[in-house]
């Protein structure tokens, strides 16, 4: 992405929701009328940073490489057609999740044809592999570089009264094909943010923090417009409801991210909303610019780890943050907070 980059969501994330309509502690949740496919309710705006443990429905390929054989270099993932981005969901008959059971399979093969099956694209491919000897070990490999979890930072957008939550206002996703990774299990935790390196012009800033080793939750979701999941451990928001704003309410001017560059504790810090775009379909909706001063100095504007940074227009929760702009940190993206109930599937 020349000017604008997806704020990585394994510097990652959190969160999730799955908005109901019903009565809560703090009361009837207001809702008046409906736009597209979701009512007028009341969440808690969230602003506070989560780290993710995110695991992978298969495995990821990173990369396809040479196996030195006792008759030389050979690479069986790439003579088959296996490249980087693949996902590799089967070996043969069996469902594969992690990289030992990959290399288990891979080894017990003895060289005879392997049946691998992998998403590309969101197409399902099949590939014939046929395990070389490696000279070094006497084990059978592919040549294929695999992860099966990753892990980061990001922001929550809201809560509801029943503990789920949504953020990240992006999935994490496939770097090669920027589509969702298919998601296994995902484990929330409390981080603190301990330092930050600044946003400069063609280089993104970035949170940094430290995991709590306690969970705190787990993600049931991860989709184009955000991960969602459910909070397990009560008490940590205690701010008070607001009302969603519909997209057609959105007006440029100001407003305010909820956003924590420092320890666990978020803050208000104003923005400009620069342009709406209401046909650009489920991300992107609308350009902001940050004009606060305290922030600016702090970050130099929107750095990785803020994705979801909820942001707020006259008191109601209008959306949240998604993407900075690479040539200009002071500016970014905003993602509708309707997309994001409506993908959370609530």
């Amino acid at each position: 992405m020349n000017f604008k980059r997806k704020i990585p969501a394994f510097l990652l994330l959190v969160a999730v929701l799955s908005v109901m309509c019903l009565s809560t502690p703090y009361g009837s949740l207001a809702f008046t009328f409906k736009t597209s496919a979701v009512e007028r309710v009341s969440v808690i705006p969230g602003g506070t940073p989560f780290g993710i443990k995110f695991h992978t429905k298969g495995v990821i390929v990173v990369g396809v490489t040479d196996i030195e054989t006792y008759e030389g270099a050979v690479s069986p993932a790439k003579k088959a057609g296996i490249k980087a981005g693949d996902i590799i969901i089967k070996v043969n008959n069996g469902e594969v999740n992690t990289t030992d059971e990959l290399s288990k399979l891979i080894s017990e093969s003895k060289g005879k044809k392997t049946l691998i099956t992998a998403l590309r694209s969101g197409e399902t491919l099949s590939f014939e592999v046929y395990p070389r000897k490696s000279a070094e070990d006497g084990v059978y490999k592919s040549g294929l570089w695999v992860r099966d979890s990753t892990a980061g930072i990001g922001t929550v957008t809201y809560v509801d009264a029943e503990n789920n939550f949504g953020g990240l206002g992006h999935g994490i996703c496939d770097t090669e094909t920027g589509l969702p990774l298919p998601l296994l299990k995902g484990i929330v935790t409390q981080i603190n943010i301990t330092d930050v390196i600044k946003g400069i012009v063609n280089e993104p800033g970035e949170l940094k923090g430290e995991f709590s080793p306690f969970k705190a939750g787990f993600l049931s979701k991860n989709t184009e417009c955000g991960v969602f999941g459910h909070l397990e451990k009560d008490g940590l928001f205690d701010a008070d409801p607001v009302e969603i704003c519909f997209r057609d309410e959105l007006k440029t001017g100001k407003a305010y991210i909820l956003t924590t560059v420092k320890g666990s504790s978020p803050k208000s810090y104003e923005i400009n909303i620069v342009k709406i775009y209401p046909n650009s379909g489920k991300t992107k909706n609308f350009l902001i610019e940050v004009t606060d001063k305290e922030l600016l100095e702090s970050t130099g504007g929107i750095v990785q780890g803020m994705s979801g940074s909820p942001i707020i227009q006259d008191g109601r929760l209008a959306g949240a943050v998604t993407h900075v702009m690479i040539n200009n940190p002071k500016r970014g993206y905003g993602i509708f907070i309707e997309n994001m109930l409506e993908a959370s599937g609530g």
